[in-house]
Parts: structure tokens; sequence; C-alpha cells
């Protein structure tokens, strides 16, 4: 599943348009802004007023262009001048902090997130980008897209698949035929029926010929299934799973942000009587485990949504708070009741039990 060389993999994610710092994080450049004002949110449609039109100019030729609040004024619909405003105060803010990495975290730390979620998606794909890019592993590169790409998991043949919401929302809609599919759908005619495949060491290639599109499943499944009626219990996974390879993103994750080295497992089960400090990499982990730490009582459905328990240790325990230092960090990911995964990254950097700032 591995390439004897790098690959340059999701264009989409504006990698190539942008420097590094002597920290390794990265530094936005004006191509990379141009990415933003390209995107339909921004870009120039048959509707645009005058006034749209000679800002878009100015700014794409200048993508630090200074905009007046008369310029923003004189632009006659008022989505597109809110969709501006949007825009300069993520490019001012983006710019002050330097790198991506620096804007990323101080977004996140202020607990008032003020752009557009596609903009925070957009950051986290060009950062996980960065923390990949000595990647040969196929298995990793589409492990990481749980970052910055929501995932719906399903059951098939005893395998739990994840697969990327947008493609599969679209070919349910459409059966892989585009808007004709979805025309053939809304008068109940039958559509072909579509299969994505599961990466495997088979077809790796093609992974990274098309990382882009999101066309490929990651199995999640544990090697047993064990019942998860009586507590945290799931069994043990595979060395080439994709869970084992998320745990590899996570790691690189964390030491890129923080600089921090860290050992990430998936876990069987939490038996732990010195359970002292978890994190949920998702909304509906979260607020799981801190019943479970509470000792408050928790649904089997509930239980039943966990893809998967993790344990985290520290290298060097001194980089944690002394009063956990040594003790594992218990990590878990969950599914929603709509089968949908929302990895939040964030979570990662900013509840980890640090003994200092970062």
């Amino acid at each position: 599943m591995t390439v004897s060389s790098p690959p340059d993999f999701w264009p989409s994610s504006a990698y190539a348009t942008l420097q590094r710092d002597a920290r390794g994080w990265l530094i936005p450049t004006d191509d990379y802004l141009r990415r933003f004002l390209a995107r339909p949110e921004l870009a120039l449609v048959d509707e645009s007023c005058g006034a749209e039109t000679a800002l878009h100019g100015a700014l794409t030729t200048n993508p630090r262009h200074t905009v007046t609040d008369a310029t923003l004024d004189a632009l006659a619909d008022a989505d597109v001048r809110a969709n501006y405003v949007l825009f300069l105060r993520f490019r001012d803010a983006l710019l002050a902090a330097g790198t991506i990495e620096a804007y990323y975290l101080r977004l996140m730390r202020s607990g008032a997130v003020d752009v557009p979620p596609v903009f925070v998606a957009l950051l986290v794909q060009a950062c996980t980008r960065n923390v990949l890019d000595a990647c040969t592993d196929a298995l990793q590169a589409r492990a990481a897209e749980l970052l910055f790409r929501a995932q719906r998991v399903y059951v098939q043949d005893g395998q739990v698949l994840s697969g990327d919401q947008t493609v599969l929302d679209l070919l349910n809609e459409t059966g892989g035929l585009g808007e004709m599919g979805r025309l053939l759908a809304q008068s109940n005619a039958p559509l072909r029926a579509v299969n994505l495949e599961v990466l495997s060491d088979a077809n790796a290639t093609r992974y990274w010929q098309s990382a882009d599109r999101h066309n490929f499943l990651l199995d999640l499944t544990h090697a047993v299934s064990n019942d998860l009626s009586h507590g945290l219990v799931l069994t043990m996974t595979r060395a080439r799973s994709g869970l084992t390879a998320l745990a590899r993103v996570l790691e690189q994750w964390v030491a890129h942000f923080m600089g921090v080295q860290v050992r990430i497992q998936p876990e069987a089960k939490i038996e732990d009587a010195n359970w002292r400090w978890h994190i949920g990499l998702d909304v509906e982990s979260s607020a799981l485990l801190n019943d479970l730490y509470e000792d408050r009582p928790v649904e089997s459905a509930r239980m039943q949504n966990i893809v998967s328990l993790f344990r985290l240790t520290f290298d060097n325990p001194l980089d944690m708070r002394a009063d956990v230092a040594g003790k594992p960090v218990y990590l878990a990911l969950s599914m929603n009741a709509d089968k949908l995964v929302r990895l939040k990254p964030q979570n990662l950097l900013l509840n980890l039990p640090l003994h200092r700032a970062n």
C-alpha cells in the first residue's frame, strides 16, 4: 500500500501554493488566498454588479488589497456583501497570525469560531497535507480525510466501512449518473448500482491518482465483535486497519502542532480504575465519555455508536500535567444517530493534559 516516494495528493488543499516557516508551519501566500476568491461563495456570476466585479478583480490582482466600508456598501447584493465581510475578516486574521497553524490554534482556542465551516475544513486539509508531506502510505492518507471531511459509516458483510458523506450522498441521489441520474431518481426510474472500492494494497495506486475524488471506502472493522452492553468493550484491531492508520495520523497531528511525541493505539476496552483523563474526538464521544467517567447511566444505543476507542500515552511523561503524568489518555470516536462521523481534530489539541502551554 506504500509507494517509494511521497506523491503529490489532494491538489484541492492548495498545498503547492504555500510556503513553510522555520518551524515547518504554513505561511499563507497570495495564491492561497486566491483559492478562496475562486470558491462559489465569492466567485463572480452573471448577476454580479459592477461594484462586485471591480472588488473581485482588485482582490484577485492583490489578495491583500485594503477594502473600505464604502466599497462594501456599494455591493448591491446583501448576501454577497456578507460573504466579503466574512472573507476579509478571515484573511486579515490569517495574515496577522502569520501561519495557517497559528491561526487555526488561535481560532479554536478562542471558543468563538467566526468563519464559515468550509473555511475551517480547508485550513485543516492544508495542515493535514503538511503533516503528511512525507507520507507514502495510502491507508494513512485515506484515514487522514476524516480530519476534514464528514464520513458516513455502515456495515456490509461484517465490515465496518467509512465513506465520504458528500460522495456517498451524491451517489445515492444520482446513482453515479450526475444530473441525469438525479432526474431519473425523481421519476422513480431504476438506477444502476454504484459500488465504491474499499482501499487495500491491491488498489492503493489508484488512491494516489484520484485522492481528491474521495471515492474510496475505509475499513474500520475490528477483528472480532464483542457485546458492548455491559461496558466499553470493543475488539483489538488488525495491524493494517483503518483505525491503526488513523492513530498514526493523529500522532503526527499532535507532534506537528504541540511539539510532543505521543503514541496512540486502538483499544479493546477501557478497564482502568485510575481513569483520569479522556478526550472525545467528536461531539457524541465527548458527551459519552463524560457520562461514563461520572458514572452516569448510558443507553446501549449510544454505546453501539462507538466506532473505536483509543489509548494515548506520552513518550515523555514530563510533557504532561503533573497531576496526571504517566497516566494514559483515553480517546473515543463515535458516529451520530445518522451514522455520520464528524471528527474534530481540534479536540485533541485543545484538551491534551500538557505541562506547558503550546
